[in-house]
């Protein structure tokens, strides 16, 4: 069964994009976005974009996957993320079991240390997120990159 993420304000959408100076901070091409607006909105440098409209919690992800999940639902995401083991995931830094099996499997976390401004479906920022995110890593590449971003401090 999934648990609701009570850290978005009731009525908030689950359309934050994430913002372009993450990827450039990453400076990776992953093979998958599993959680993408599609190809033509998405800011995710990756080779494939599964929508909503694909279902990518039905599909087979490959290599290395960017994953920033619907926040209102993350536990079924998070728990292929971990299965999938290769790549980096964005999430709202929370409790709950599935954030906690985050914290003990990944190879290394990076929380943020400023007020996330995700990007709106219309390309504008916005307004900075109330609560704090953390990238998550598995694998080796997703890892060494996250260590040698400059987006914060690794654990």
């Amino acid at each position: 069964m999934t648990t609701m993420n009570n850290t978005l304000p009731k009525g908030t959408s689950d359309e934050h994009y994430t913002p372009s100076f993450i990827f450039e901070s990453l400076g990776l091409t992953f093979d998958l976005d599993p959680c993408s607006p599609g190809k033509d909105q998405s800011l995710v440098p990756a080779r494939e974009h599964y929508t909503k409209k694909d279902d990518g919690l039905s599909k087979e992800w490959h290599g290395l996957v960017w994953m920033n999940p619907p926040y209102s639902a993350p536990r079924p995401w998070v728990e292929k993320f971990i299965a999938h083991g290769n790549g980096l995931a964005l999430l709202p830094i929370t409790r709950g079991s599935w954030w906690d099996g985050l914290w003990e499997y990944a190879q290394a976390v990076c929380p943020s240390t400023y007020n996330m401004k995700f990007v709106r479906p219309d390309g504008m920022p916005n307004k900075p997120i109330v609560f704090r995110t953390a990238i998550f890593s598995f694998g080796d590449t997703a890892t060494t990159a996250l260590k040698q971003s400059g987006l914060g401090r690794v654990r």
